[in-house]
């Protein structure tokens, strides 16, 4: 079993918490994303249950123990940071074996796990060069590699792809996905990317000051964020949220409600609505932003292919009734509803 199950978590860093009464849990063989801006707590908890930190309260149990105050070499898990921590003197092969040959490892088990890791992640022509020698993608690999020879159950990504560019993000994200599915790894991954947790994970776990603001699957937080900051954070442009009492439209079942929100994608244009001003004008190819104004209030709405409104225009938007989200005073989430 490598299940991984967290219960009141707590990491006081003087005065600050920055994980407070943090608890979810990490089913077997799936990968759960900590998700949340920096500063949230997200790496914290993430190396509170490598044990590279102590906890000030709660438990971490692995597999159904209770690891909390377990040594990390015996937590049975892996990790990889965001610095690849490499050693810069070896090359591939011995960075690869270096933790092999610390639990002494029999020789010819290191040699076959090593053969089988290197033509997973495609390293087999590389294995005598130096660090210096690879360029990021290639030493990320030798960090995937690491983790697949350990051969522990559990694996721990601290943001192990924000080095990397936007290609490279793209093509390593597919790679580690499949290990991970192929390998049938319990992983925790901690990132700042929405794009990272949409497009990867099972679970995510969004965190804001080193609480959990909201768990569930990908599509279930984009779909039904429970808080202002959740449907903001998730989603790119982020959703628009206007004050009730600025928009010039009627909506039904407010009660209680005092922000409307309205995804830019569900935003449409039309010869009736809510009266915008065109700000900008941003042209992707298949899809184009435009950057609109309402009575000194920012909106922003996603259309497919080109539009020819330009900055100046002055056009109207609307939106259907059950693509509304409504919040109170506090940004928490009104009761599903039609409006």
């Amino acid at each position: 079993m490598s299940g991984i199950r967290i219960d009141g978590l707590v990491k006081q860093w003087g005065d600050m918490r920055a994980v407070d009464e943090v608890s979810f849990s990490v089913g077997e063989g799936t990968l759960t994303v900590l998700l949340g801006p920096s500063g949230c707590g997200k790496s914290t908890i993430l190396r509170l249950i490598a044990g590279l930190e102590s906890a000030d309260g709660g438990r971490v149990r692995i597999g159904g123990d209770d690891v909390t105050r377990l040594d990390p070499a015996r937590r049975r898990v892996s990790m990889v940071f965001q610095s690849y921590a490499l050693f810069p003197h070896l090359d591939v092969r011995e960075n690869i074996l270096f933790g092999l040959k610390v639990r002494r490892v029999d020789a010819s088990e290191r040699e076959a796990r090593l053969v089988e890791a290197a033509k997973m992640v495609g390293l087999e022509s590389l294995l005598h060069r130096k660090p210096a020698q690879l360029s990021g993608g290639q030493r990320q690999r030798v960090a995937l590699a690491r983790t697949i020879v350990s051969k522990q159950p559990v694996c721990l990504m601290d943001e192990p792809l924000s080095n990397l560019d936007a290609k490279l993000r793209a093509e390593m994200r597919d790679e580690i996905h499949r290990l991970q599915r192929e390998l049938n790894l319990t992983m925790l991954y901690v990132t700042h990317d929405q794009i990272e947790a949409m497009s990867m994970a099972d679970q995510v776990v969004l965190l804001r000051d080193g609480r959990i603001e909201q768990i569930g699957e990908p599509a279930w937080l984009y779909e039904h964020p429970q808080s202002e900051f959740a449907a903001q954070f998730l989603g790119t442009p982020p959703m628009n949220v206007l004050p009730l009492s600025s928009i010039d439209a009627t909506v039904a079942g407010a009660d209680g409600a005092a922000k409307l929100g309205v995804r830019p994608e569900k935003l449409r244009l039309a010869d009736t609505g809510l009266p915008v001003e065109v700000a900008a004008v941003d042209y992707m190819g298949a899809e184009t932003v435009l950057r609109l104004v309402h009575r000194g209030r920012a909106l922003m709405a996603r259309v497919e292919g080109r539009t020819h409104v330009a900055p100046g225009d002055t056009l109207h938007v609307a939106w259907d009734p059950a693509d509304v989200h409504l919040f109170d005073e506090r940004g928490r989430r009104v009761r599903d509803r039609k409006a």
